[in-house]
């Protein structure tokens, strides 16, 4: 490694979103894999290096996705196995034969026809929103739209009353901050008990359907059981904690990125108001240029190699998604925003492999029709001047502080 390698590997603070992309950037030319001597993960920056570790689950486990960056304190430690907290993971972190045998089960579930059914209810949970800040003429477009909007989308999906949003929505803030953010042992301890009322959320959801069935993903992952089904009420109560996280966290941060995208990139903004139809090409063009999840984790289990760069076992790495999204060696002119690109779907912004996210088709069909409806409704929408957008401190969520915009309704002919 020369010295502006050394330099640049050096000055990369992993937790910091604020505007990563220029180093991204630097990384990829000059040090496509490097160690971060603050965290001692491997970081891995190259688009063809990072599809080829997903691939690969026996080389590269994925069984630390979900570990805390910071390790848990003693005193949170407590907290935890006082309070019955015994999850491990949904899916993310599993490998097979257990990833094999409930993700099977449960895309049976959680799929095509189940997000056809709902779609009336998309449609209508994003009129209300979008018809209530039409009415102020300007809003924080993070959270009084793209913060419920998915939420409520999933939780209709998992039985989830409508009472309980704020509820869940704050579980599923605490528990990004303490799996993926920088906290001291102080900070862990209120998060700690959150996990141990949000786990517990979700053993009591799926005893409550086996006691009354609904028509959502726990009572079909009940009767499934009941019919035979491989699998337990920890496995089911473990894919409820994952998906009420996963499931609408990133598309609240898809729709908010999105936002500031487009407001930044007026043509392309414009040629959606005019042609909906160019609504699928620009979702996969947002989505590799401004995704929700920029990195991701996993854990060499043997003695190998990345880039040509030698990686022992044991070794924790850091996907950088978010950086292999704009790789030249794959998308031409990659730092420029294109709705247009033909290639935007090679991104890796939903991974790859045997854990390709299981809600891809959710969030696409919701980030659709919002898109669809913010077009048509607010062609004349603009960012407000002055304000200092500030991102989530953590490794993995791209997430805006807020998103303040001005709806234009003055403007419209």
């Amino acid at each position: 490694m020369n010295a502006q390698a050394k330099q640049q590997a050096a000055d990369f603070n992993i937790f910091d979103l604020s505007a990563p992309h220029a180093k991204w950037k630097e990384l990829r030319e000059d040090q496509p894999v490097f160690q971060d001597l603050e965290t001692g993960y491997w970081i891995v920056t190259r688009h063809a290096d990072i599809k080829a570790i997903f691939d690969d689950w026996n080389t590269f486990s994925s069984e630390n996705a979900q570990a805390p960056m910071r390790p848990m304190c003693d005193a949170g430690k407590q907290i935890m196995k006082d309070g019955g907290f015994t999850v491990y993971s949904g899916l993310s972190a599993r490998v097979p034969p257990d990833h094999t045998r409930i993700r099977k089960l449960a895309q049976s579930a959680f799929g095509p026809r189940r997000f056809k059914a709902i779609q009336p209810q998309i449609e209508a949970i994003i009129d209300r929103h979008l018809s209530k800040i039409s009415a102020q003429g300007e809003c924080d477009f993070f959270s009084e739209v793209a913060y419920d909007v998915p939420a409520l989308v999933l939780f209709a999906l998992m039985g989830i009353p409508d009472k309980d949003v704020p509820k869940v929505k704050d579980w599923a803030a605490s528990r990004a901050l303490l799996t993926w953010g920088d906290l001291s042992d102080e900070e862990q301890l209120p998060l700690a008990q959150k996990m141990v009322d949000y786990w517990k959320y979700c053993r009591d959801l799926v005893a409550a359907r086996k006691e009354v069935p609904g028509d959502d993903f726990p009572t079909d992952m009940v009767q499934a059981q009941a019919e035979g089904a491989d699998i337990t009420d920890e496995e089911i109560a473990g894919l409820m904690y994952s998906v009420l996280f996963a499931g609408h966290e990133t598309t609240t941060t898809l729709m908010s990125n999105a936002v500031i995208t487009l407001m930044s990139n007026r043509d392309a903004w414009d040629a959606i108001c005019a042609d909906p139809s160019l609504i699928p090409a620009a979702t996969e063009e947002i989505l590799r240029f401004e995704p929700s999840i920029v990195s991701w984790r996993r854990r060499a289990k043997v003695n190998t190699e990345i880039g040509g760069v030698p990686i022992p076992e044991g070794a924790n790495i850091l996907l950088v998604m978010g950086s292999g999204n704009r790789d030249d060696a794959v998308f031409e002119n990659a730092e420029t925003f294109d709705i247009e690109r033909k290639n935007a779907r090679n991104h890796l912004s939903f991974g790859y492999g045997i854990h390709f996210c299981i809600g891809f088709q959710l969030a696409k069909m919701e980030f659709g029709i919002m898109l669809r409806e913010l077009t048509a409704r607010f062609p004349n929408m603009a960012m407000k001047p002055g304000q200092q957008i500030e991102y989530l401190n953590n490794i993995s969520f791209r997430v805006p502080n807020q998103v303040m915009v001005d709806l234009g309704l003055e403007k419209k002919q």
